[in-house]
């Protein structure tokens, strides 16, 4: 089955992290959020890495640099170097340093990682659009408390042609309190305000899949994920599998309705996924079955039968949904199925 045409989740025999020889994890809502470790994180993670699986870290998060991110694993219990994370600063700074001179000057709208991942490429971060020889503007995820003269002062320099480039475009980011604005509003800001189209690094586009490659040298990766427009998009793109969580932003409802290049290869309640097989979905009748649960598409919706794990009802909807829906996103109603899970 090719990933364009994948109708449901995927089963796999071994455990996923003697299966694969390095995770790709995505940290906000997969690994912490808010800054504290979401629950069973750092006993699986520790659990892999004892088997011999590698862990690398691949956030879309420009804000903090390597270092910072590896010293706030380590005190959720996850002992991490600087040279497991791998960020869309990094990512971006070297777009930038393919196509401008050594040395050239870079606006940066964000924070202190923005300003090391580009040091590092030969380049020098500046703050101010009226700088001589401005050769870039960069933006990337700042905090919540960025201020709007940085958006005015990039808009300035994009409306006198100087190129513009972004980390990423998540428009969301998760946190203690709930879903807040990330980076990819802010650059909708600079986007009305310019009407400019940024050079865009981050997951789930080719220079974040190619930055994270180049530094991990994974032979068998998987990318661990809670979004299915970046952590998961950015595995199809780059042809490798895929786990989905629903510890962050994505629900089941999400989940069932999502394209193909928005499917990913399984599905797991949480990071525990990591050290377990996933059980197979297989076609029964005119349904799909996962361990107890059997789901079947109806005239107008999706419909759940059985007992057991949910993660399990979950696996025979998406293939139901999936095949339902082709290549296209599925419209039926599935409110009643997942209810009954709990999803």
């Amino acid at each position: 089955m090719t990933r364009q045409s994948r109708t449901s989740p995927a089963g796999s025999e071994r455990s996923l992290h003697q299966a694969y020889d390095t995770a790709l994890l995505d940290l906000d809502g997969v690994v912490y959020a808010g800054g504290e470790a979401i629950a069973h994180a750092a006993q699986s993670l520790a659990a892999a890495r004892a088997d011999g699986m590698h862990l690398a870290y691949v956030t879309n998060n420009a804000l903090r640099t390597p270092e910072a991110v590896a010293e706030h694993l380590g005190e959720l219990g996850i002992p991490t170097e600087a040279g497991e994370v791998i960020t869309s600063a990094q990512a971006v700074a070297r777009l930038i340093s393919e196509q401008v001179e050594p040395g050239s000057k870079v606006l940066v709208i964000g924070g202190e990682g923005l300003r090391v991942a580009l040091r590092e490429r030969g380049l020098v971060p500046v703050d101010s659009a009226d700088e001589e020889g401005l050769a870039a503007v960069v933006q990337g995820y700042g905090g919540p408390d960025l201020p709007w003269s940085r958006f005015a002062e990039a808009s300035y320099a994009i409306h006198r042609g100087v190129p513009w480039y972004a980390s990423n475009t998540d428009l969301t980011i998760p946190g203690a309190r709930g879903i807040g604005p990330g980076n990819g509003a802010a650059v909708e800001v600079v986007r009305i305000a310019t009407g400019a189209e940024p050079q865009v690094a981050g997951k789930p586009l080719p220079p974040m899949h190619r930055e994270t490659v180049l530094r991990t040298g994974a032979e068998r990766p998987l990318v661990v994920g809670d979004r299915l427009d970046t952590d998961i998009e950015g595995a199809f793109n780059g042809e490798v599998d895929s786990l989905l969580v629903l510890t962050g932003v994505t629900d089941g409802a999400q989940l069932l309705r999502a394209e193909p290049r928005h499917r990913p290869t399984y599905v797991d309640r949480d990071l525990r996924g990591l050290l377990t097989g996933q059980p197979e979905v297989v076609a029964q009748g005119e349904g799909f079955r996962c361990g107890g649960w059997t789901a079947v598409v109806t005239a107008d919706a999706l419909e759940l039968s059985g007992e057991g794990d949910p993660i399990d009802g979950l696996r025979a909807l998406c293939a139901a949904a999936w095949t339902q829906a082709g290549e296209g996103s599925c419209a039926l109603d599935a409110g009643k199925a997942l209810a009954r899970i709990g999803l």
